[in-house]
């Protein structure tokens, strides 16, 4: 098994006609009983585990390409290849293939793909070889009619290549095209286009080695320059001979590998600029020219990496402070086109890859061009980088805090990354916002390794926080000194927003490092000033960076903001923006209704009691007076903490729906036994029994008449019920066998005022009347409603509920009520 000449790649055909690598192992045939028959059997040279077993199918159509290559198809869309290390190995599994099929190994397709009609393949059989007329000038036309006559047809298509291939036809057509060109003869140069497009969709190996070779390749791109659509012939040979040159900058030794670059260079311009776009029918026509390129590509990579020296040089002129600006320019985009071929490698490999260039200390390489002042390079270096980042970030973090014991914070390479970031000079920072892109994949902790010894999202952040953190930052400290940005141009303001952004994401994702940051720094003052830019996307980025705070309902954020007074700038902008309906507004109006919805208490109050003058009067939205009335709520609350305790005691029983064991407060009320009871008497928790019924129930009659007034005043906003027509009632607590919660009240107050708030025919009570709403009654029945302002969400459920409600309390611990 260790014989290098049966050394393969396996590979698949994925969905989008690209080669996957599938492992590297060694090739053998050998009758398989499971199969029935004789199969070629990959086992891995790492573990010995089998990569591909396949049996040689008789009627299976194999290809051999490139004299190391054997590609079938297994079924309608699973493509298989072998490539082999040496031409030998390749051969003796040809041969053995050919010989379970009866072939003869000289041949390059075991079998011709039939999938015609049966009147087709009776038509096709009758005549065994495909007769091509003779290559003469006054025969193009009668040739490239035959030609686009087969192509439709998939046998008669594999006919015609092997007749153009066994005849020797292509270099015959490309000494036509010469005598053409020169005698100017533009009708047979229209017909050597189609015939030689033709010969592309053959999609055969063995006419594209005779079509890439070095004395054919310009050739069949001049005939390919000729297209009668076109008015006047495209000029690709003229681009390819003296516009593109081919800079070898450092020397590559091995002639095989400068074959292969030159090839590749020119195919894949054949493919990309030359040929026409293929329709749908003919996309799959090519794909033997995609897997020629793949895997020339596969090779040339490989043959780079292998060569130590050729690396080792590299590395060295680009980091040798003599290396002229020059030569170093040439050396990094050759070092970009190096990293860019390597995206067609499979990911085992392109590990291989850049681990090869990180041992070679591509890093430090890269730091040395990023402080050069030529523009182009520092993109080059740049677009180098961003492989390495989407690559592998951990290895990118490593070096920088290794690099950061050595070097000043103002050397470090991110900090450089930052700094090309601030000092992008192209208008619409196309360049920043790349960087940023990169920046913000590094300080991802979604991305950070974490193991038994060593975290990594601690100690990068620390890293982060403590020597790059204050350059990223430093543009918007610089413009934010004043009340107003100091500087409000268009690119000024995008290079901010991109700072916002990112710094946006540090509030969502690295908790006490950026808290830490920004309550020390006064950061969140600093980026309010950028409400007052006239920029309004800058405007925005700073309103969504102090809702990104809030959001995270952290008191620590909440107590800065406060002790800072920083709702100010932001109502200010309210107020300027006026009522205009439009993205600012809405955002300003979606943060206070956060508050509100998520009943943030202190920053409830902090709003009302310091900007309710200024927000009263906004009515065309109930979010502010509804704030109001959360901090009346809050208020009412700390005031009235007995009747704040009632109330949820209340509450605890009316929305009770099974039986359970009862909590400690609820053992409290009723611990006493339904016989211990006198008639009429009234359960109350023992620490206020010796407190009289007039003293427990004040603070509830003060509450009903502030409630009464507020109503008046807000009715049509808030829609909240009342009691009315009554002063200082004596109330009982009575839990009937039903499931109302009832307050009592003697039947001399028992008449209703038919047209207060709180009357069953009165509007404001129509949709709070539900069976289960806690009520007031006398013996003789209703008499009124009592409707809690913060229990809002508790009636809706009680409405749902209706009359379903089970008896919360077992029957012994009912009590009763007696006037």
């Amino acid at each position: 098994m260790t014989d290098t000449r049966r050394r393969v790649k396996v590979y698949t055909l994925n969905e989008d006609r690209q080669w996957d690598d599938r492992g590297t192992g060694h090739v053998s045939s050998g009758y398989v009983e499971r199969l029935k028959g004789t199969s070629l059997l990959v086992r891995a040279e790492s573990d010995g585990s089998l990569l591909l077993e396949s049996k040689i199918n008789p009627n299976t159509a194999y290809q051999k390409q490139q004299d190391t290559l054997i590609v079938w198809s297994e079924a309608e869309n699973y493509d298989l290849a072998l490539s082999f290390q040496e031409k030998a190995g390749c051969d003796e599994i040809w041969e053995k293939i050919c010989q379970v099929q009866g072939k003869d190994p000289s041949v390059d397709i075991t079998q011709d793909v039939v999938d015609e009609s049966e009147e087709e393949r009776f038509d096709d059989m009758s005549s065994p070889g495909l007769e091509l007329p003779p290559c003469e000038l006054n025969r193009l036309e009668d040739l490239a009619e035959l030609v686009g006559s087969s192509l439709p047809s998939p046998l008669r298509r594999e006919k015609l290549a092997l007749a153009v291939e066994n005849e020797g036809y292509i270099r015959k057509l490309l000494e036509l095209f010469r005598v053409c060109e020169d005698l100017e003869n533009r009708e047979g140069l229209h017909h050597l286009y189609e015939i030689m497009k033709g010969i592309f969709l053959l999609n055969r190996t063995a006419l594209f080695e005779v079509m890439f070779s070095d004395e054919c390749i310009m050739d069949v791109i001049g005939c390919l320059e000729f297209d009668p659509a076109l008015p006047q012939p495209r000029r690709h040979r003229e681009f390819l001979t003296k516009t593109a040159r081919f800079k070898e900058v450092i020397p590559i030794s091995d002639p095989e590998l400068r074959q292969k670059i030159h090839q590749t260079y020119r195919v894949q311009y054949i493919q990309d600029m030359v040929l026409p776009t293929p329709s749908v029918f003919e996309e799959n026509m090519l794909s033997t020219l995609h897997s020629f390129i793949f895997f020339n590509k596969v090779e040339i990579v490989g043959m780079l990496q292998d060569d130590e020296k050729f690396l080792t040089d590299l590395f060295a002129q680009l980091t040798d402070e003599a290396t002229d600006d020059d030569k170093r320019h040439e050396l990094v985009n050759f070092l970009k086109e190096f990293c860019a071929f390597s995206q067609t490698l499979q990911p085992q490999n392109r590990d291989a890859f850049f681990k090869t260039l990180s041992n070679m200390g591509i890093l430090p390489a890269l730091e040395v061009i990023l402080g050069m002042d030529d523009v182009q390079v520092r993109g080059a270096a740049t677009d180098i980088f961003s492989y390495l980042v989407e690559y592998n970030p951990s290895m990118v973090r490593e070096f920088v805090m290794q690099e950061s014991q050595q070097n000043d914070d103002d050397i470090l390479l991110i900090n450089l990354i930052i700094e090309h970031m601030i000092c992008d000079t192209d208008p619409e920072l196309g360049g920043a916002v790349q960087l940023m892109g990169l920046l913000r994949t590094l300080v991802d902790p979604e991305n950070m390794l974490a193991t038994a010894n060593k975290t990594e999202k601690t100690e990068f952040l620390s890293f982060f926080y403590k020597h790059c953190m204050h350059v990223l930052s430093a543009p918007l400290l610089a413009n934010t000194t004043e009340e107003k940005p100091s500087k409000d141009d268009f690119q000024t303001s995008q290079l901010l927003a991109l700072i916002l952004e990112l710094l946006t994401f540090c509030v969502e994702h690295h908790t006490y490092h950026i808290k830490n940051y920004i309550i020390n720094k006064d950061i969140l003052r600093r980026v309010l000033v950028l409400t007052a830019s006239r920029h309004a996307f800058l405007a925005l980025c700073a309103l969504r960076f102090m809702r990104r705070i809030i959001g995270l309902k952290d008191e620590f954020y909440n107590r800065y903001i406060m002790r800072n007074f920083l709702f100010e700038p932001v109502i200010k902008a309210f107020l300027n923006n006026g009522s205009r309906y439009n993205l600012m507004n809405s955002a300003i109006i979606e943060m206070f209704e956060y508050v509100r919805v998520e009943d943030v208490k202190s920053l409830t109050a902090h709003i009302i009691e310091n900007y309710w003058k200024a927000l009263e009067d906004v009515d065309y939205v109930q979010t502010f007076k509804g704030l109001k009335l959360r901090y009346e709520q809050q208020r009412e609350r700390q005031d009235n903490p007995k009747l704040d305790s009632m109330r949820s005691i209340l509450r605890n029983h009316r929305f009770r729906r099974d039986a359970r064991t009862l909590e400690d407060e609820e053992e409290m009320w009723f611990n006493a036994d339904e016989d211990d009871l006198e008639d009429g008497e009234a359960v109350v928790p023992p620490s206020d029994k010796m407190k009289s019924e007039e003293d427990l129930m004040e603070p509830i009659s003060k509450f009903m008449e502030r409630k009464k007034l507020k109503d008046t005043e807000e009715k049509e906003v808030l829609g909240k019920s009342s009691l009315s027509g009554r002063q200082n009632p004596s109330f009982k607590l009575s839990f009937s066998g039903s499931t109302k919660t009832s307050l009592s009240s003697p039947p001399s107050s028992a008449s209703l005022n038919p047209g207060s708030p709180g009357s069953p025919g009165s509007p404001g009570s129509g949709a709070r009347s539900s069976p289960s709403t806690t009520t007031v009654t006398t013996k003789g029945g209703l008499v009124g409603l009592v409707d809690y302002p913060d229990d809002d969400d508790e009636e809706e459920e009680e409405e749902e509920d209706g009359e379903s409600k089970e008896d919360p309390l077992p029957p012994s611990k009912k009590s009763k009520l007696s006037s």
